[in-house]
């Protein structure tokens, strides 16, 4: 092997790899990628730049987070306890509409360091300048796949103008910052582009050959309202007119019917689980337990942190286990470590990335997690994959690598300076509710 990059041992090991778990494990990186994983004993003779003395901490993979706006930090605690008609036509979009550049920067910047903060090594983003998005996934060293965002709302000029740019963004962005920017075109949704403007996204992105990432399904009175004549459910409409044929990734799918589930395991669309966001604006539950039985693949997103209004997965993963509970009456459904599967392998599936990423296994990416288990919260350890589930939270991360590279050791971001990110995107926010 020669002299490695880096070393982690003495950890426990969550590979997500199937339900194995190595105690006193050890991970060797090179390249930026897991040469080799096992028992700490296997690599006492590696010789690494980098050792990670990781006792008493579990390594897993880092956690995707498949549906997210993440400039929308800026407007964290500004629009509270409203429906989501007047809360994005009253408030959210006027103010999206006076967004510059920068801006959005500043708030993907704060977004990043919270993410990096709490886990997540890689986020699935629909938004507004989303070069500005790519800039800061370069610099957080993050991974993103990144969609510029495109909504018409009766002015088919003003959409006509958003399709550009983002079929532009994709054209320009993929594989941006050595690889860790993926790219699709991201249509609002169902009730904010038409059905020709749609229909040109599906070929435009079939033709680019990338994804798609929209929400759908997350609320019936805003469709209602603009799409009697497509039909009586969005997800029917969109299969007619052919768009769900490429890959899919859905954010909500609320409001399904039982044949709507069936189009979507036809058709392959990945679905976005977004508990926190739908709970709070009052949409309703997704039925996802019934979407696992037809074979679906189901992802976790948290949102923008207008609508959450944090970005940490691990409390998606618990409320998301817990709603699933609540809503079918039944403590069995979506156990720990299906839940956990969402938040790491099934969302880099969702992705298009589990070649990649996802799980801990040699010739993958080295997208790592350490999670400090020396709190009072997580002992005694009967079952690690409650404990993670359950118990856990951002907090108690210790250690991110993405590609190999370490953006936080031992709770210290190594790659963004916190207060300046903090204090621009204060500044930056409440300059912009001003204006």
């Amino acid at each position: 092997m020669g002299k490695a990059d880096l070393l982690i041992y003495g950890c426990a090991i969550v590979a997500m790899n199937g339900k194995n778990f190595i105690e006193n494990g050890a991970i060797v990186v090179k390249n930026g990628v897991i040469a080799s994983i096992g028992k700490s004993t296997s690599v006492e003779n590696i010789r690494a730049e980098k050792k990670i003395n990781a006792k008493g901490k579990v390594a897993l993979p880092g956690l995707i987070n498949c549906h997210t706006h993440v400039p929308m930090t800026l407007f964290r605690g500004l629009v509270e306890d409203r429906p989501l008609d007047s809360w994005l036509k009253e408030t959210i979009w006027p103010l999206e509409t006076k967004l510059k550049p920068e801006d959005v920067y500043a708030g993907a910047l704060l977004g990043c360091l919270e993410m990096i903060r709490s886990g997540t090594t890689c986020f699935a983003d629909m938004y507004f300048h989303e070069d500005m998005v790519a800039k800061a996934v370069e610099k957080s060293g993050l991974r993103g796949i990144l969609a510029e965002g495109i909504i018409e709302s009766g002015n088919k000029a003003l959409g006509e103008r958003m399709f550009e740019r983002s079929i532009d963004f994709a054209k320009n962005f993929r594989g941006h910052a050595n690889g860790r920017v993926g790219v699709m075109v991201g249509p609002h949704a169902a009730y904010s582009c038409s059905p020709s403007l749609l229909i040109k996204v599906g070929v435009a992105a079939s033709q680019l050959k990338v994804g798609i990432h929209l929400h759908l399904a997350e609320s019936n009175t805003m469709f209602k309202k603009l799409g009697k004549k497509r039909g009586p459910t969005e997800v029917e409409s969109l299969a007619k007119a052919g768009f769900l044929e490429g890959h899919v990734l859905a954010a909500h799918c609320i409001n399904l019917s039982m044949n709507d589930m069936r189009i979507l395991s036809e058709r392959g669309v990945n679905v976005v689980y977004v508990p926190v966001a739908n709970m709070k604006l009052g949409l309703g539950v997704a039925k996802i337990v019934d979407l696992l039985r037809f074979g679906v693949n189901v992802s976790l997103g948290t949102d923008g942190a207008a609508s959450n209004n944090v970005l940490d997965m691990f409390e998606a993963m618990k409320i998301g286990s817990l709603l699933q509970k609540i809503f079918y009456k039944n403590p069995t459904v979506l156990p720990a470590y299906d839940v956990l599967k969402m938040g790491t392998i099934d969302g880099a599936e969702a992705l298009s990335l589990e070649k990649n990423v996802g799980s801990l296994e040699k010739g993958k990416k080295a997208d790592i997690v350490l999670v400090d288990l020396s709190k009072p919260h997580l002992k005694p350890l009967h079952n690690i994959y409650s404990s993670l589930v359950y118990a856990a939270r951002g907090s108690d991360v210790d250690t991110v690598i993405v590609d190999g590279k370490i953006l936080m050791e031992k709770g210290q971001v190594t790659t963004l300076d916190e207060q300046s990110v903090m204090e621009k995107a204060e500044t930056t926010a409440f300059d912009l509710v001003c204006r």
